[in-house]
């Protein structure tokens, strides 16, 4: 694999989709950042078995490929990197990163090992992105986090039409939230209950999105 990148553009990516990676991986390769460059594009990609996080941006790619490297190495390494294009290849059990007199190494890990990333699903309908992180973090403050009582650390989503609910508690305080979206389908129902720590971080993570799916 070898592929040249803007190094502002690659240190932004690294770094988005290093921050669901977990600090205390079940798997070592769980801690890893999956590097996949196909003729134009460069898509990162990051999974722990609970959260994944995928980005892609565009590349100059020489040689396709997959490689898997530590995740949060690779975001320590991009973030130093002067503001010029870095060409990053692969050399056996090692990738090269090159950009201008700044030269590192970093070791693979076994991509054979790493986990498929779930399916993304169809999409429901779109909702404003800055609505959408605004309500989760109010919400989110009244989640439970006592682990021993798992349904209370979640947020609730229920969607009725037009309308999406968000409602948190921890039995002593209780939060709701309503904001209006625009569904696929105008009879669309459904509820789920999502972990509210993780929940939060994926809609601080979608700050900058004026729409989300």
């Amino acid at each position: 694999m070898k592929f040249t990148i803007d190094s502002s553009a690659l240190a932004d990516a690294v770094a988005w989709a290093a921050r669901s990676l977990p600090a205390r991986p079940t798997a070592p390769v769980l801690a890893g950042l999956l590097l996949e460059a196909t003729q134009s594009s460069l898509t990162l990609s990051g999974f722990d078995l609970e959260v994944s996080a995928q980005i892609s941006l565009n590349a100059d790619v020489e040689e396709p490929g997959r490689v898997l490297v530590s995740g949060r190495l690779l975001a320590d390494i991009t973030r130093a990197l002067p503001h010029i294009p870095v060409t990053i290849t692969t050399d056996g059990p090692r990738v090269n990163v090159e950009c201008g007199s700044s030269r590192f190494t970093l070791l693979t890990l076994p991509v054979e090992d790493y986990p498929s990333l779930p399916t993304m699903p169809t999409v429901s309908g779109l909702i404003d992105g800055p609505t959408f992180t605004s309500a989760i973090s109010q919400v989110a403050i009244a989640a439970g986090r006592d682990e021993t009582l798992p349904a209370l650390t979640g947020i609730r989503l229920e969607i009725e039409g037009d309308t999406l609910t968000l409602a948190a508690t921890d039995r002593y305080r209780l939060a709701v939230r309503e904001i209006p979206w625009k569904p696929e389908q105008s009879s669309i129902s459904a509820t789920a209950l999502i972990l509210g720590r993780t929940l939060n971080e994926t809609a601080k993570a979608m700050t900058s999105a004026t729409e989300v799916e």
